[in-house]
C-alpha cells in the first residue's frame, strides 16, 4: 500500500509543480508589458498636467492684474503642479499602500494581541470560512448578473466590481493568521491538535512512508536528468518560450516605432512641443533599464516583508514609539 501512495503523491507534487511553473514563465511574459501599459496612463496624465498648468501661466499674462500679482499667480500653479506631479508616479503610489498595509498590520496586530486564547480561535476560525465564503459571493453575484443581464436594470451591472471587491476581501484577511495565532495556540484544543499531530508523525507507517517518498523522489529525479525525452521536451519548451518572446518584442518594436512617428508629429507643433518632446525623453529613459520578471519581483518583495508578518516585529515598533512619546513628553532636563 505505501508504494501506490507515494507514486501517487509524487505525480500530484510533479503536475502542480509543472502547473505553477508554466504560471509563473506565463506571467513573467506578460509583465513587461503590463507594466509599459500602466506606464503609459501615467505618463499621459503628465502630460496633461503640464498642459494644464502651461495654459494657467499662459492665462496670467493676458488677464488684468498687477504684475506682482501675476508673478504670485505663476509661482502657485508651478508649485502647486510640481507637488502632484511627483504623486503621479508608480514609487509614489508603491509607497502609499506600504504605509498603509503596514498600518493596517500593526492596527491588526495590537488587537489580536489583546484577545483570549478562545477570541482568538474563533476569529482564525472566521477568516478561515471567509476565503470560501467570499469565493462563494462573488462567484454568484457575477453568474446572476450575467445570466440575467437582459433582464435586471442596466445600472445592476455596476455590481461585477462590487462582486470583484468581495472577492479579493479575502487578501484582508492574511494578517489575521499569523496575528491571532500567538493567542490561539494557548488554547486547549489547539495544543491537543499540535500533540495529535506530533503523535501521528511519529508512527512508524507515517516514518515509512515519508522514507518511501524521499526515496521516490530522489530516484525520479536522478532518471529525469538522464531521460532524453525530458530533455527533448525541455529544449522544445525553451524554442517555444523563445519564439514567442521573439514575436513580443516585435510587436512591441513595431508598436514603439509607431509611438515615436507621432511624437515627432506632436513634437513639431508649437503648444505641446516642448511638453511632448520631455514626455519622450522621460519614456526613453524610463525603458532603458530591463524589466524586472515578476517572479523577482514577488521574492524581493516576500524577504523585505516576510519580517512584517511576524508579532515579534510590530512589538518592537510600539516599543520604539512609545519610548518616542515618552521623550517627547518628558520634561526637559534643566543644567545643574
Amino acid at each position: 500500500m505505501i508504494l501506490p501512495l507515494v507514486a501517487n503523491a509524487l505525480v500530484v507534487k510533479t503536475i502542480l509543480r509543472g502547473l505553477l511553473t508554466l504560471l509563473i514563465r506565463l506571467i513573467d511574459f506578460l509583465f513587461p508589458i503590463l507594466l509599459n501599459l500602466m506606464r503609459l496612463p501615467l505618463f499621459t496624465l503628465r502630460i496633461l498636467g503640464d498642459a494644464i498648468a502651461a495654459l494657467l501661466k499662459g492665462l496670467a499674462r493676458v488677464l488684468p492684474m498687477a504684475s506682482a500679482r501675476r508673478q504670485a499667480w505663476r509661482e502657485f500653479v508651478t508649485q502647486r503642479w510640481a507637488w502632484l506631479r511627483q504623486r503621479i508616479s508608480y514609487q509614489a503610489f508603491e509607497h502609499a499602500v506600504h504605509d498603509l498595509f503596514e498600518n493596517g498590520m500593526a492596527w491588526v496586530f495590537r488587537k489580536c494581541r489583546a484577545l483570549t486564547p478562545s477570541a482568538a480561535v474563533m476569529v482564525l476560525l472566521g477568516a478561515v470560512l471567509w476565503l470560501p465564503i467570499s469565493f462563494g459571493i462573488a462567484t454568484l453575484l457575477h453568474m446572476v448578473l450575467i445570466a440575467k443581464a437582459l433582464v435586471l436594470p442596466a445600472w445592476m451591472q455596476l455590481l461585477h466590481p462590487l462582486a470583484t471587491v468581495i472577492a479579493k476581501s479575502k487578501l484582508l484577511v492574511l494578517p489575521v493568521y499569523p496575528a491571532a495565532w500567538p493567542q490561539a495556540k494557548r488554547h486547549p484544543l489547539i495544543i491537543a491538535m499540535i500533540e495529535g499531530w506530533r503523535w501521528l508523525l511519529s508512527l512508524y507507517p507515517v516514518r515509512k512512508i515519508g522514507y518511501r517518498y524521499r526515496q521516490l523522489d530522489d530516484a525520479t529525479t536522478q532518471l529525469m536528468a538522464r531521460s532524453p525525452i525530458v530533455t527533448l521536451a525541455d529544449r522544445s519548451f525553451d524554442a517555444l518560450l523563445a519564439a514567442a518572446n521573439a514575436a513580443g518584442s516585435a510587436v512591441g518594436r513595431a508598436l514603439l516605432a509607431l509611438a515615436i512617428g507621432v511624437l515627432d508629429l506632436l513634437a513639431r507643433m508649437p503648444l505641446f512641443g516642448g511638453i511632448v518632446t520631455r514626455y519622450r525623453e522621460h519614456y526613453e529613459a524610463a525603458s532603458r533599464s530591463p524589466p524586472m520578471l515578476l517572479s523577482d519581483r514577488a521574492s524581493a518583495f516576500f524577504s523585505r516583508w516576510s519580517i512584517k508578518f511576524t508579532a515579534e516585529y510590530y512589538e518592537a515598533r510600539d516599543r520604539k514609539e512609545a519610548a518616542l512619546r515618552f521623550a517627547e513628553t518628558s520634561p526637559a532636563r534643566q543644567p545643574m
